[in-house]
């Protein structure tokens, strides 16, 4: 996403699953969900247009790694209905 954006954290370990129900029960439409290793994180607009991201950081012990130890991020799209199916 590009230009002026916002971001904050979604609570508890499923934050962005549980976050992703409230947010389309109130009719706010995504715009996107990533997997970065280090953390998981949905895409939205404001009502004025503004790019809003939620995210939440996933714990340091789990965070991928390369082969000399430094961390290895990603960008990959993040399958929001696995991680709502794994948290029922």
């Amino acid at each position: 996403m590009g230009g002026p954006r916002s971001a904050g954290t979604a609570p508890g370990d499923n934050g962005p699953v549980s976050l992703r129900d409230s947010l389309l029960d109130a009719g706010v439409p995504l715009e996107g969900a990533s997997d970065h290793g280090v953390s998981e994180a949905i895409y939205l607009r404001d009502p004025d247009g503004n790019g809003v991201e939620l995210y939440r950081d996933r714990p340091e012990r789990d965070w991928p790694r390369g082969p000399d130890g430094s961390i290895a991020m990603r960008t990959q799209a993040l399958d929001l209905d696995t991680l709502l199916a794994e948290a029922d």
